[in-house]
């Protein structure tokens, strides 16, 4: 199950030659759940408040834009916290960043429901969204630098993960609330266990690795003091990147503007607020088998850019039917763009087959995602936006769909069989 590379976890090996230090037995099946556990915990600070929405902008006084800054937030913080999760990684070990996510994570939503106004919330937010911004990056360079030759299967694991902890929070939130005493913020504070749970199982991983990098410290130093300062290729140069990066800001803003207004549109069209939060769930649970099965699929492709195409035919024919008919065929728009926004394990596999090394992994992930949320932060605010000032939903599913079409176009640049390091003149 575990092969070499997970004898150092804490930093980098520049050479594969370099002696390492072996890492205890227990450390390869524990770390396996841990990744799923912190991909568990990636969605629900979110699609909890989307089924909840409601709620929450009656109970703090929220307007349409402030609700629509509030969707926006999530790709503001992936963005501005995930450009620096390459150097925290360089200096204190991804397993360790990782770790402290978490804390970040389960400290922001123990927090969260006690605010008593918008940017109290935000704030708290705000800082949930930093652990999960720093493990979105992490977890591929994890997954490549530990399991080289199962970079499919790992990636399809967590992608399951996250897709179950999404859609799990998006069904289980209203139905919680009503049975706790019907406050939403006792139905946001419950999602906080979940990472609570990740904290504590990450804390020994953390520990482990750092045990066995003191441990092999000696015989590595100098390896990694050529690699510290600037590891791989010069990611701004490749159009491959650029692609990537474009490509995971356009399907970031469709899965932000789902997560966080999918409900309303449903609940606007007639459909009960538990009835709403299901169909959020439906949504988001078409990736727990899909995110399994997408990324082992684009591993055997030499190029990905059909499954792109594909992927954005379903978004466009969901958008199409929440358009003419929300409520009469909710069931069926709600499947179709759960498929469509299975383009976020489409993305994370190609960023682990379009970079060589470990090195290249991290900065490519780095910039794709930090670029990539960076580019989606208008999509939600616009959104919010127009629904308050058109008073209904046409202009912004029209919108929504029009994104699709460079959408699709952006996947089949990234999908092309080339790698950041060919692009970019690094040799082997």
């Amino acid at each position: 199950m575990f092969d070499e590379k997970t004898r150092t976890l804490h930093r980098p090996a520049a050479d594969r030659a370099t002696p390492q230090a072996a890492a205890p037995a227990w450390l390869g099946p524990v770390l396996v759940v841990g990744i799923v556990l912190a991909a568990l915990n990636l969605r629900p600070a979110i699609t909890s408040l989307g089924a909840l929405f409601e709620e929450t902008r009656a109970g703090l006084g929220m307007s349409g834009a402030v609700a629509g800054l509030i969707t926006s937030v999530p790709a503001l913080c992936f963005a501005v916290f995930g450009v620096t999760a390459p150097r925290l990684s360089r200096r204190f070990g991804p397993v360790a960043v990782v770790c402290a996510g978490m804390a970040a994570v389960a400290a922001g939503l123990l927090i969260r429901p006690f605010a008593q106004g918008a940017a109290g919330f935000l704030a708290a937010s705000a800082l949930s969204l930093a652990g999960i911004a720093l493990t979105n990056v992490l977890l591929p360079v994890i997954v490549k630098r530990c399991f080289p030759d199962r970079i499919g299967t790992m990636t399809g694991l967590y992608s399951m993960a996250l897709a179950a902890g999404t859609s799990l929070a998006a069904a289980a939130t209203v139905p919680l609330t009503e049975a706790l005493g019907g406050s939403w913020r006792t139905g946001l504070l419950v999602w906080a266990s979940l990472a609570v749970a990740a904290v504590l199982l990450w804390l020994p991983i953390a520990r482990a690795a750092r045990r066995a990098d003191r441990a092999g410290a000696a015989a590595t130093d100098g390896a990694n003091a050529a690699e510290r300062p600037d590891t791989g290729p010069r990611v701004v140069r490749s159009r491959t990147a650029w692609a990537l990066a474009c490509y995971f800001g356009l399907q970031a803003t469709g899965a932000y503007i789902t997560m966080g207004w999918l409900p309303q549109i449903f609940r606007d069209a007639g459909v009960s607020a538990s009835a709403a939060g299901v169909l959020l769930a439906v949504t988001m649970v078409m990736g727990v088998p899909l995110a399994f099965v997408i990324p082992g699929l684009a591993g055997r492709m030499r190029n990905q850019g059909p499954i792109a195409v594909t992927l954005g035919v379903f978004g466009l024919t969901g958008y199409l039917g929440l358009y003419l008919a929300p409520a009469a065929g909710a069931w069926a728009w709600a499947l179709l763009l759960g498929v469509s926004n299975c383009a976020f394990p489409l993305v994370i596999s190609m960023i682990g087959l379009r970079a060589k090394s470990p090195a290249g992994v991290v900065k490519l992930s780095a910039f794709a995602q930090s670029t990539g949320y960076l580019i989606s932060i208008p999509g939600p605010l616009l959104i919010g936006t127009l629904y308050q000032h058109s008073g209904g939903w046409d202009l912004p599913l029209v919108l929504m769909a029009g994104l699709l079409v460079p959408q699709i176009a952006l996947g089949i640049l990234a999908g092309r069989d080339r790698t950041i390091e060919d692009e970019c003149g690094v040799r082997d």
